[in-house]
């Protein structure tokens, strides 16, 4: 627009991963400690930040010439936020001012300003201007505050600031739409928010009314119930009076409950209906029959504990964490009762699908195949095939990723007694344990793809939905090491398809991670880039520590990577059990060979998983800028049965490119 100056232009993005932009669209920001000069410039709100305290915020342990550095992100900053700004004509945007820099963003060029502002706003609007206003706010929203600086302690102040602001943006939005009458339409927001943030009173009071509006009188007051055991438990906390008066009012059917607009709905004077009412009834009067007639100390208990414990684990990131919390303590409570096979069946029940090769949580998977090692060795010798095959697959599962006989050995026994026995729910557990005893090399990813397809057909024909949509991401990954990714894609899909329609929402961490992976695939760096970002930061919520540790910077370096970029390792993000060959790139990329070339004799294999190829390519790039002539033979002999593949695709997460390129490159250095 003419006239406008380059200060208006630009915009400045900090909820989700920082972005900046201007009417061309997107600017090309550099190194993430580039990116932390802006963020940290953002974070000061047009105060003047001085070079020590910024030295200070982006270094543990500054180098020696960390002024100059500083200086030359700036000079860099400045480009790409003016580049039309004439040589030597004095910046007006991220401005020198007095001991250090500020960022003179306009009032409304900041998205955190922005939402913050509209949050303001909507107190003082009617409810139908105040949704409008807070929907536009809540759309800023791409992902955590300041993604990429969660650890930062320049950022936290800033980040929980605006996340209690948003949960109260959630909260307010909900109110107006109550009292516009759209009750229903915010319940499944509510549902989420509470999770998120289980210690909020007033997000379970508005779900709790919101439930009653709806006609859910029996699902509001349970909810209630949720309330009150999670702030026990979480805060040692009782319900507040506002909690506590709904409860009554609601048992009370009192009518000051109902819209300030329009008649008593009829749902409200007659008992709750609809499937979610009746599912809700159903489950109250099973579990007080069960608590009647089976008496207390029954063994039967446990198996049915352990089935709801099975259960939680396929629900989202909380059942997914209160499912690890039990697992072992009903493993311990039958192990109690002296029963080989009772300890037998608990820990076999235990056959949700795994798709990722390494494991959330180390310790309890030890604890796990020590027990089904020692039930292994005492079950009497008429025990059923299937007691025996389901410890099996369970050893087999649970050593994923680890460099041991007997995983391999567990998972062929477990696959040879399933087909014996002809039982389609067992043979799915154990082709569950040898998909992920499929990683021993690279190059396996026909024998996965194969594993796959087994898997997609019998779970299919027998109706085993879990074990469908596991079947359908492992051939997602398997096509994708292979480079068919039109054939992944349509394995995509189907997974999405099934965890819609049967509620598996923790499906959709995969699907999102290989959206990403299809933009890197392509070729589109930047937007591959956000989108793993994005992912990742969905990530944290998801209870999947053993995924989520170290997934992010490999990302990112194989995607550079990918495209012939320098690697740019930031040695500061949370490498996770990668931080070895992290370490070796960081040596080799600023020169220092001795020390890389060290490095690169004290790194193990990788580890048999996922991420096989990935962690060859990051070796065989320190071991090319090195010069390091053993570790590209090690590599070559590593990735060559991988050959015609995509390095790191089978993981369905990220990609290093063509293995073929990898070995051509080692080839010429070694000639």
């Amino acid at each position: 627009m003419p006239g406008r100056t380059a200060t208006e232009q630009v915009g400045f993005g900090v909820l989700g991963p920082v972005a900046a932009w201007n009417s061309g669209g997107p600017l090309a920001l550099a190194g993430p400690r580039q990116r932390a000069v802006l963020a940290r410039l953002i974070v000061a709100r047009r105060q003047v930040v001085p070079v020590p305290r910024l030295i200070d915020d982006l270094w543990e342990d500054p180098p020696e010439r960390a002024l100059g550095t500083v200086r030359t992100f700036v000079a860099a900053l400045r480009k790409v936020l003016e580049p039309d700004r004439p040589h030597r004509a004095p910046a007006r945007l991220l401005v020198t001012e007095g001991p250090g820099y500020v960022l003179r963003a306009a009032p409304d060029a900041v998205d955190a300003w922005r939402f913050e502002a509209a949050v303001g706003e909507a107190r003082e609007l009617p409810p139908r201007d105040a949704l409008h206003r807070l929907d536009e706010a809540l759309g800023l929203w791409r992902g955590p505050a300041y993604a990429e600086f969660a650890d930062e302690e320049w950022a936290r102040t800033e980040r929980s600031r605006l996340a209690e602001l948003r949960a109260l943006a959630v909260e307010r939005r909900a109110e107006a739409s109550l009292a516009l009458g759209g009750a229903a339409d915010v319940v499944p927001d509510l549902d989420e928010h509470v999770t998120r943030y289980p210690w909020r009173e007033d997000a379970w009071r508005l779900l709790a009314l919101a439930l009653y509006r709806t006609g859910r009188q029996g699902d509001a007051l349970a909810t209630l119930r949720r309330a009150r055991a999670t702030l026990a438990d979480e805060l040692g906390l009782d319900p507040g009076p506002g909690l506590r008066r709904l409860e009554a009012d609601i048992l009370a059917q009192d009518a000051a409950l109902d819209p300030a607009a329009g008649p008593r709905p009829a749902a409200l004077t007659t008992p709750p209906s609809g499937p979610a009412a009746t599912a809700s009834r159903l489950w109250s009067e099973a579990a007080a029959s069960y608590d009647r007639t089976v008496e207390a100390g029954a063994r039967a208990r446990l198996e049915s504990t352990v089935g709801l414990v099975r259960s939680l684990a396929v629900t989202g990131a909380g059942g997914l964490e209160a499912a690890r919390r039990h697992r072992m303590a009903v493993v311990e409570a039958a192990e109690e009762y002296g029963d080989t096979e009772l300890t037998a069946r608990v820990i076999g029940a235990f056959d949700v699908p795994a798709i990722w090769t390494r494991g959330d949580d180390p310790e309890l998977a030890r604890q796990i195949v020590t027990a089904a090692e020692r039930t292994l060795a005492h079950l009497p010798q008429d025990a059923s095939g299937a007691t025996r095959c389901r410890l099996l697959a369970t050893v087999a599962v649970e050593t994923r990723g680890a460099r041991t006989p007997r995983g391999p050995e567990a998972a062929h026994e477990a696959e040879r007694l399933a087909r014996h026995l002809d039982d389609p729910a067992l043979l799915a557990f154990a082709l569950n344990g040898t998909f992920m005893q499929a990683f021993t090399r690279a190059g396996l990813a026909p024998r996965r793809d194969a594993i796959g397809a087994e898997l997609v057909e019998l779970s299919a024909r027998h109706g085993l939905v879990t074990f469908e949509v596991l079947g359908h991401l492992i051939r997602l990954q398997a096509q994708s090491a292979l480079g068919d990714f039109p054939a992944a894609d349509a394995h995509a899909a189907a997974a999405t398809r099934l965890a819609e329609r049967h509620e598996l929402p923790l499906v959709a961490i995969f699907t999102r991670w290989y959206d990403a992976l299809r933009l890197a695939a392509a070729g589109e760096a930047a937007r591959a880039e956000t989108a793993m970002r994005v992912a990742a930061q969905q990530l944290d919520e998801a209870g999947m520590p053993g995924m989520r540790t170290g997934l992010l910077p490999l990302a990112l370096v194989t995607l550079r990577l990918a495209n012939r970029r320098r690697p740019d390792v930031d040695q500061t993000m949370d490498w996770g059990p990668h931080r070895p060959w992290a370490e070796a790139l960081a040596l080799a990329e600023t020169a220092r060979h001795a020390q890389a070339r060290a490095a690169l004799r004290a790194l193990p294999e990788p580890p048999p998983d996922l991420l096989y190829e990935a962690l060859c390519c990051v070796a065989a790039e320190a071991a090319l800028r090195s010069g390091d002539r053993p570790a590209l033979e090690l590599v070559r002999a590593r990735l060559l049965p991988a050959a015609g593949q995509v390095a790191g695709a089978g993981s369905g997460v990220l990609t290093a490119g063509p293995v073929d390129h990898w070995l051509a490159r080692i080839a010429d250095a070694l000639a």
